[in-house]
């Protein structure tokens, strides 16, 4: 491979609690539950944690609770050799945790998730001024929506000024100022979050296409859009492209596979690959994440990726 890039991520840790059920119970119903389960997780952390399995070197910025589930997490990182240096430690709030619901049928898994925040939304400004030093030796940051708007208009609005490219994770939905948006190079949300920002129902290719025409015209310079099952769609002033989705098996546990679509794609044009490489490269690893049960645990290697391309008779030169 060549020189691994150097990427900074500033955003979430959430400790996952992680319920499968043959089905999601209705409003007041309980039902019994198949099977419990506990995994690191949180976007920020997902998309580090991705990106240096896949070779890149990696700094995480963000903030967790003194409490077992910090520890967990961030041991999680550490085993994956994410820099966590730079982490942040809260004494009045505890980390973030997420209430995750599977739905397991033989036609496959659906999700449904609902995070209490913690320590994720107590970081301040001035927590993050050491940054102003340290950001232009990264090739690109990665932001999220889970922790404070004001963290990640000061995040890239640092890195804009630094010449550092930044990617916008835009999730979950929320409105976003435009002093983020013209400070971002890509911003991806899921298809559900880009219906949010455009107001058009994206359900297929075309209506995706017609998404990224009205954030391009909002300024931005890059879109990606990740559709689960149908693909990703990309696109800037040079163009459109479309990728569909790599079907590595059984879908297991969706719940980290936009982390690490985004996590991969990044790496990958970190590593010089074309918009087509990139996606492709991304689908192939985001194949693997949902044939796996949790967040970080199901995150693949480079050795991963590489074997399930080579799989498929693609060319796999730019990472090895």
């Amino acid at each position: 491979m060549k020189k691994p890039p150097k990427i900074l991520v500033v955003g979430s840790f959430v400790m996952d609690l992680i319920c499968s059920a043959k089905r999601f119970p209705n409003s007041g119903e309980t039902v019994f539950g198949t099977n419990f389960s506990t995994a690191p997780g949180g976007k920020g952390a997902n998309q580090a944690v991705q990106a240096a399995r896949l070779g890149a070197k990696v700094s995480m910025v963000g903030k967790l609770g003194r409490d077992d589930f910090g520890r967990q997490i961030l041991r999680s990182l550490e085993d994956s050799f994410v820099d966590t240096s730079n982490v942040l430690f809260s004494d009045t709030c505890s980390t973030a945790v997420g209430n995750i619901q599977l739905e397991v049928t033989e036609n496959g898994t659906a999700n449904r998730i609902m995070v209490i925040p913690g320590a994720n939304m107590d970081i301040s400004v001035e927590e993050i001024e050491f940054l102003s030093k340290i950001i232009s030796k990264y090739d690109m940051v990665i932001l999220q929506l889970e922790i404070p708007m004001e963290i990640n208009v000061a995040v890239a609005k640092l890195a804009y000024e630094n010449g550092v490219p930044v990617m916008l994770n835009s999730a979950p939905s929320a409105p976003l100022p435009d002093e983020l948006l013209n400070c971002i190079t890509y911003i991806s949300p899921n298809e559900h979050e880009a219906s949010d920002m455009t107001g058009i129902a994206v359900k297929d290719i075309s209506s995706a296409k017609a998404a990224t025409e009205v954030l391009l015209s909002k300024g931005v310079k890059n879109v990606l859009i990740t559709m689960g099952k149908q693909g990703a769609v990309f696109a800037n002033e040079d163009g459109f492209w479309s990728s569909p989705c790599v079907d590595f098996g059984v879908t297991v546990d969706p719940t980290a596979a936009g982390d690490s679509f985004v996590g991969a794609f990044c790496t990958a044009v970190c590593l010089g690959d074309t918009v087509e490489q990139a996606l492709l490269f991304a689908n192939h690893t985001a194949g693997i994440t949902v044939s796996r049960m949790g967040a970080q645990p199901s995150l693949p290697t480079m050795s991963d990726v590489v074997a399930f391309m080579r799989q498929n008779k693609h060319d796999i030169s730019n990472y090895i």
